[in-house]
């Protein structure tokens, strides 16, 4: 797509919805673009949704076939909650996608952004009995809203929906067994912040246990009073805090997310 081309598709795409939903579009793909740059990206596999702003029963989730590192606010693809493109697209939608986000978008009401991935340590993590061990600090902060979903292969049936949503319960945090990560939050950065935590989380316990010897545990009080810390150290602020930094870093790095 060339830059004459992108600005059109942007201006159409903008001139049919509202300025929230073109807000939420530059942040979702923003996030795309991040999960790239992090490299949680596995091709074109993975998935991150957004709510749509005044349209609850539909979401904006990635064209299928596009890498990350390409996707723009106007590319996104915005469905129903049958997942079905309710715009113009030449793409399709992941349908193991949007059986998970849609499953959390419906039991989940307050949820606006739910992000997934299969990143090489966190699959180590969630192949592990023990799960996310509290051997670091960035382990605190998921460890008291963490839950997990037994694997039931490719999440391809209806049935697995409500099993999912009942698993995750009210945390923001999901170890997908066997399978990958999973957070959730009641914005795009927020959601963004909590898988780089849990991310973070996953990589240095894999790197710990690398070094053979005996680990380390956090007490379970410490891990009990994590989110009054996080709360502490964010200045109140959450995900606003690092989310601008991370914006102005896509801006000097490409800003073309922003068509």
């Amino acid at each position: 797509m060339n830059a004459t081309t992108a600005h059109a598709t942007a201006s159409d795409v903008r001139g049919q919805i509202s300025p929230e939903e073109w807000q939420t579009r530059v942040e979702l793909a923003a996030a795309y673009r991040l999960v790239a740059h992090f490299g949680w990206d596995d091709l074109i596999f993975t998935h991150i949704s957004a709510r749509v702003p005044g349209e609850p029963d539909r979401f904006l989730i990635n064209p299928y076939g596009m890498l990350f590192d390409e996707i723009t606010a106007s590319s996104l693809v915005k469905v129903d909650h049958h997942g079905e493109p309710v715009m113009a697209t030449d793409y399709d939608v992941n349908p193991a996608g949007f059986l998970i986000h849609s499953a959390i978008h419906g039991g989940r009401p307050e949820v606006q952004c739910v992000l997934h991935t299969h990143t090489q340590y966190g699959v180590a993590v969630s192949a592990q009995e023990g799960g996310l061990l509290p051997i670091s600090q960035q382990s605190i902060f998921p460890l008291a809203q963490l839950a997990y979903h037994g694997y039931e292969g490719v999440a391809l049936r209806d049935d697995e929906r409500p099993r999912l949503v009942a698993d995750l319960g009210t945390g923001n945090y999901l170890i997908l067994r066997n399978h990958g990560l999973l957070t959730c939050g009641r914005s795009v950065p927020e959601a963004l912040l909590a898988m780089y935590t849990l991310e973070s989380a996953c990589r240095i316990q894999i790197l710990a246990q690398a070094g053979g010897g005996a680990l380390t545990r956090i007490p379970g009080d410490i891990v009990a009073t994590s989110l009054e810390q996080s709360r502490q150290v964010t200045k109140g602020k959450g995900a606003g805090l690092a989310w601008p930094g991370l914006l102005r870093r896509l801006d000097r790095i490409d800003p073309s997310f922003r068509n």
